[in-house]
């Protein structure tokens, strides 16, 4: 007889990986069967990280749904903010927004772009990093790869920018150092060109909790800046356009 999956089971053991900074391949686990499954257990990992901020990240699996996963470790700092460094992980420069009402799903008459940007009261530089307690991260299973909140392992929050910056991301310069030598000297650049593009399919998914997208809720939108591996602690300097900054260590 097939053991049933169990999600409960699945999050404890990520949960003991991440803790002692390991990674385990794909086949050394039994796999979620489908959305549901992996977001038992993406619920379940979350309670057992302890995790209170509301605060998100969105993103589509390879045919298209739109998922989310929380943000944690979560800090709130222009500068001086920590967060821990494993081998494996990697950053990106991102774009958040901060919802000022309440955006629930509705039937019939799906939210254009400009309703979601109407919804938004605030807008924020932000930098995440990534490592997965699954070797390959979403390579072979992406629902693996989602219960383990699409391998997000800490966001740091930085200054608020001009909501103007999510039409004009792609013709703004982004430059990141990473102690003190130059990881990526660019403009933005998101893999869907849009940076709300994955935020608006997720607002009108009819999959969605109920209670997403609330008044208050942090969502981070997708690199600007792909993901680089870090290969060492060292304090990130994000400059973005000619004002905006954010710095901070991976220790």
């Amino acid at each position: 007889m097939t053991e049933s999956f169990d999600p409960r089971a699945l999050a404890a053991r990520l949960h003991r990986l991440r803790q002692a900074g390991k990674q385990e391949p794909t086949s050394a686990f039994r796999l979620p069967n489908d959305l549901h499954q992996a977001m038992d257990a993406q619920n379940f990992l979350k309670a057992e990280e302890g995790v209170a901020s509301n605060a998100w990240k969105v993103t589509a699996s390879p045919d298209g749904q739109p998922v989310t996963a929380p943000l944690h470790p979560y800090a709130e700092a222009v500068s001086g903010a920590t967060i821990a460094w494993y081998p494996g992980l990697k950053f990106e420069t991102e774009i958040a927004v901060r919802f000022g009402k309440d955006l629930p799903y509705r039937r019939g008459a799906p939210y254009s772009r400009a309703d979601v940007l109407d919804a938004v009261s605030a807008v924020y530089l932000g930098a995440e990093l990534l490592v997965s307690a699954v070797k390959e991260s979403g390579a072979v299973s992406f629902l693996l790869f989602l219960a383990d909140r699409l391998g997000n392992s800490g966001y740091v929050l930085g200054p608020s920018i001009a909501k103007s910056f999510i039409d004009t991301a792609a013709s703004t310069p982004v430059k990141v150092t990473h102690g003190g030598k130059t990881i990526y000297d660019g403009f933005g650049k998101h893999p869907k060109g849009d940076v709300v593009s994955w935020l608006v399919d997720y607002a009108n998914d009819p999959l969605r909790p109920e209670g997403s997208l609330t008044s208050g809720a942090l969502v981070t939108t997708g690199t600007l800046s792909g993901a680089i591996e870090l290969s060492e602690p060292g304090e990130i300097d994000i400059r973005f356009g000619d004002t905006a900054r954010l710095t901070f260590s991976v220790v």
